[in-house]
């Protein structure tokens, strides 16, 4: 479902639909900024790797894919974006077989529901891997989402900030896509469910009542992945 507000003067194509992950977005548009996209998902913390591997078997049977991810973190060299609270990220999918570059700005964290502006485009893999080993060839990338961050926020260099694995289990369970991520930093590992939707507070209670009736112990996530990453420091668990 698209809503275009009436006074939207930039517009931005949907993503494609033949993106591995798909969102239900809204557009955002001002009369000074170019549109960003607002995204909602619910985010719930699993406490341990025992309870991450109940949950897997518990869902097997409706079990679609298995993503391995390498989330690469960038901003400009004099911290253009995240004095911003924005957030500029690469994503390599198993072996690099897809990239794609992400935008995401003002995360809202609350009860487990994430809603955050965000854009995102697909890269070469070839590319993506270049831009990780040297980050400022990004400048030289023909990108929105890059020439977005040079007009609008004044970058004129950009450096590399490190980032994480994820292996990320997708699940089509009751109409829904669950995503079970294992999120590797190298301070530790975390695990969380996400699901995108546009009734976090129904999905929420679907999903506690299943978690519960099965004996998942779970809570809230509080804060989000590039959040964890940038503090260097698994968040702790609220019961």
């Amino acid at each position: 479902m698209w809503c275009l507000l009436r006074d939207c003067h930039h517009r931005h194509p949907p993503i494609s639909d033949t993106n591995i992950e798909t969102s239900i977005y809204i557009y955002i548009c001002t009369n000074t900024h170019i549109a960003y996209l607002m995204g909602v998902e619910l985010k719930l913390r699993i406490p341990s790797a025992m309870v991450h591997c109940r949950l897997k078997d518990l869902l097997s049977p409706f079990h679609v894919t298995t993503q391995h991810q390498e989330n690469f973190f960038f901003d400009g060299a004099n911290n253009e974006l995240s004095s911003h609270q924005a957030v500029l990220f690469l994503r390599l999918y198993d072996d690099d077989t897809r990239c794609f570059i992400s935008l995401k700005a003002r995360a809202v964290l609350v009860d487990g529901v994430c809603s955050v502006e965000e854009d995102e485009e697909d890269l070469d893999p070839v590319l993506g891997r270049a831009c990780v080993a040297e980050p400022e060839k990004l400048l030289s990338v023909e990108c929105g989402i890059l020439r977005r961050l040079k007009e609008e926020f004044g970058v004129l260099k950009f450096v590399g900030l490190g980032g994480y694995a994820n292996v990320r289990n997708v699940y089509e369970w009751k109409g829904l896509k669950l995503e079970v991520d294992e999120i590797r930093y190298e301070f530790g590992t975390c695990y969380e469910i996400e699901c995108e939707t546009t009734d976090p507070e129904g999905v929420k209670k679907v999903l506690e009542e299943f978690l519960k009736e099965n004996g998942i112990e779970y809570s809230y996530s509080v804060a989000t992945k590039s959040t964890v990453f940038r503090a260097k420091k698994l968040p702790q668990l609220v019961n």
